[in-house]
């Protein structure tokens, strides 16, 4: 008998014993004749192959409820035109594809004549698996296994659908990879380290990069001052850099300083003798900011030679509060200058020649006109062309400053002639700074001259030295 599976059309399987009523005995179906066996009885499928169902298929029930029984096994096999296309060969997700597409037409045949076209056979479980192993072996010449027919079935779908795209894809990802292939992963030493927040930095210098323009002021805000030009400021910020090197303060707390020094006088007018109780108070700020231990209101009343009293330093620093809207969180160029030097992967040389350079461009009020992140960039890659002798600015170096050497360009070009007047004017509080052993007496390199090269030619180191005065 058959049975008919409504939600699988064109497949039949055979009943077993447990299909059949209660009162069809066993011993009836024994005397039942065997129905006559058809040639396309001898090309069964192998038994890895009797999951490999064109149609859609379900889950296989039990080996009882299947036909197989100790009697034998009933098989079911299909007539007509087609009925040995598949049989040696498993049905794959390929080639089921490609048996659909064949056999696209003969999808409308009604079920009447699909079940006029079955017969079945009963076979003993013994014939039945020395049958399977000869199929087994028919099998073993099969041109691909599953695997790489999906995977060839899944490129050309690929190839087809995207075949100029992929052309696009992997040369930008190709040219990203040659851009790549020499930049440094300069955190790669700190995951370990929980202070170098391995997590976050990109993303906190990121922020600086946008906030970093709220903490600038004009290049001409001393157009505004009437008793006070950009020589004073210069005077008191010398002064300041020396009182900063006296206390042993950090290198944080003396750019501080120097930023909310500019940010207050472009925005309030002072008069001359109260110039320096400005920058006496805007220490004492950036003091309570960035440093563990303050210096008290007495040592800069001290410092200062008592020009001023206690009083007039607390009511600066309220207006100065008031006139910022307590805004202390600015980048300096000294933040950038940490990320940076460690890009540029700087030795200590390196690192003290820098930092000389930058606080040269603290005294200078035209260098107000380049941004903290500039500054630190162009401060790093003149301090290495003058140690190696050539302009040096690696690819590390453009990726995590965003700045090649054309847009350094102008900004280390002026650093470099602030070099050069190093010595020869009465402003010497850096220089003297940078003239000791504690600083590696990085007052005494030699400028990178062969960077202020023109059209006119390379000028030497003897034409740009001035007489010292």
């Amino acid at each position: 008998m058959d049975k008919y599976d409504e939600n699988s059309q064109n497949i039949l399987t055979s009943l077993g014993f447990r299909d059949f009523p209660n009162e069809v005995s066993t011993a009836k179906l024994a005397q039942e004749p065997l129905l006559p066996v058809p040639p396309a009885a001898n090309n069964r499928r192998a038994l890895r192959d009797i999951r490999n169902l064109v149609a859609d298929r379900r889950p296989w029930p039990s080996a009882t409820a299947a036909g197989i029984t100790k009697r034998g096994v009933e098989q079911t096999i299909k007539h007509g035109a087609n009925s040995h296309a598949h049989t040696g060969r498993p049905i794959t997700r390929g080639f089921a594809a490609t048996l659909k597409l064949q056999n696209s037409g003969n999808d409308r045949r009604s079920h009447q004549n699909s079940m006029d076209a079955l017969s079945f056979i009963a076979i003993d479980v013994d014939d039945y698996k020395s049958m399977a192993n000869e199929e087994i072996k028919d099998h073993s010449n099969l041109p691909l296994p599953m695997v790489e027919e999906i995977e060839q079935v899944m490129q050309c779908d690929d190839d087809d659908d995207d075949d100029n795209d992929d052309g696009d894809v992997c040369e930008v990802e190709f040219n990203k990879e040659v851009e790549m292939e020499d930049i440094i992963d300069i955190d790669s030493s700190d995951h370990n380290n929980p202070l170098a927040l391995v997590d976050y930095v990109e993303d906190i210098y990121t922020f600086y990069r946008k906030t970093e323009e709220s903490g600038c002021v004009s290049p001409d805000y001393m157009t505004n001052q009437s008793d006070i030009n950009e020589k004073m400021r210069a005077i008191l910020i010398d002064w300041l850099i020396e009182v900063h090197y006296k206390f042993e303060l950090m290198d944080e707390t003396l750019f501080l300083t120097v930023n909310i020094i500019d940010r207050f006088l472009a925005q309030q007018t002072v008069i001359r003798k109260r110039l320096q109780l400005v920058g006496v108070t805007a220490m004492l700020l950036a003091c309570k900011y960035e440093e563990v231990s303050v210096p008290v209101v007495d040592d800069l009343i001290l410092i200062s030679d008592r020009a001023y009293t206690r009083k007039e330093i607390l009511d600066m620093e309220n207006l100065i509060l008031n006139t910022l809207q307590f805004k202390m969180s600015v980048p300096t160029p000294y933040v950038f200058m940490r990320r940076f030097l460690k890009a540029a992967d700087s030795d200590k040389k390196l690192e003290l020649l820098s930092f000389f350079v930058i606080e040269l461009c603290l005294v200078e009020y035209s260098m107000l006109k380049f941004k903290p992140s500039m500054l630190a960039a162009a401060a790093i890659y003149t301090a290495q062309s003058a140690l190696t002798g050539i302009n040096y600015w690696t690819k590390t170096s453009v990726s995590h400053t965003c700045y090649t050497e054309e847009h350094l360009t102008e900004c280390a070009r002026m650093m470099v002639e602030l070099h050069l007047k190093v010595g020869t004017g009465k402003l010497t509080g850096v220089q003297r700074k940078y003239n000791t052993s504690r600083f590696g007496f990085a007052a005494k390199s030699d400028p990178a001259v062969f960077m202020l090269d023109n059209v006119g030619g390379r000028r030497t180191l003897e034409q740009h030295k001035l007489p010292a005065v």
